[in-house]
């Protein structure tokens, strides 16, 4: 009775090299009512094989969930450590910088190693110790509520702080780029403390591996049109690259490959 049947199964392999089909297109393909494909696409959901969206479905959800920062340290190590090494191009000496919170921004404090003055504010308690072991690097930690779950704090008081500050660039990790609905994360406070950060800075740029792009977070940062460097990894298509240029972004796209020669 819970088995998944022969037209499901042919709607399942619809999603191979597609993200995203529409129900009247399923139809059309499968000669079947818009009523049944709708009836079997909230059964494949049941089964967890893809995600209903209004007219369609997507093989993956789009929207990114809120994960503790312990978890998130271990998974695109690879990504992060080369788009990190990659955005080091675009710090200079006695740069004035925002770095937000993040696994990705951690592993680019790593990094800031070889400037002989650098004046660094942070929400990231993780970056700020970091960057206390450098010499060369002047740390400003924001105050506020501490959220533990992310090792970064948040509030009106951080909001406050950061307001008397203006900065040349900022640096920020996000849990989602989504063309249409902008920067996001998936924690209300934290995405409001970055849209400040985003009106406090003269460049803005996002350290992001690949699978964030298409994905939503809960809170709204940003549009897109506030960015002027995206930061990741292969993984992009050509048709995400190519959609961001178009709409005035440069792209870089960091090489994992060659990350051991770095």
């Amino acid at each position: 009775m819970n088995a998944i049947n022969e037209r499901q199964e042919k709607i399942i392999n619809l999603f191979e090299g597609s993200t995203f089909i529409k129900v009247n297109e399923i139809s059309e393909l499968l000669n079947v009512s818009e009523v049944t494909i709708r009836k079997d696409l909230k059964f494949l959901e049941s089964k967890g094989l893809l995600y209903r969206t209004h007219g369609g479905a997507r093989k993956q959800s789009n929207y990114a969930f809120d994960k503790h920062i312990n978890e998130k340290e271990l998974v695109q190590i690879t990504q992060k450590e080369s788009i990190s090494k990659a955005a080091v191009a675009f710090v200079e000496d006695n740069d004035f910088i925002i770095i937000a919170s993040g696994t990705t921004l951690h592993e680019f404090a790593k990094v800031l190693i070889n400037f002989r003055k650098l004046t660094v504010l942070t929400s990231s308690l993780k970056v700020a110790i970091e960057l206390g072991n450098m010499p060369s690097v002047e740390v400003i930690q924001l105050g506020g509520e501490v959220r533990k779950s992310s090792a970064s704090v948040v509030g009106s008081i951080s909001e406050t702080i950061l307001k008397q500050f203006s900065c040349n660039k900022l640096f920020l990790s996000v849990d989602g780029i989504d063309p249409e609905f902008g920067l996001s994360t998936s924690n209300a406070a934290e995405a409001h403390l970055n849209s400040i950060m985003v009106n406090s800075a003269d460049q803005v740029y996002i350290l992001a591996d690949s699978s964030k792009i298409n994905k939503r977070g809960f809170g709204r940062i940003c549009s897109i049109s506030k960015v002027d460097t995206l930061i990741t990894d292969k993984g992009i298509s050509e048709k995400q690259y190519n959609l961001f240029i178009e709409m005035g972004i440069d792209v870089v796209i960091a090489d994992c490959e060659n990350l051991t020669n770095s």
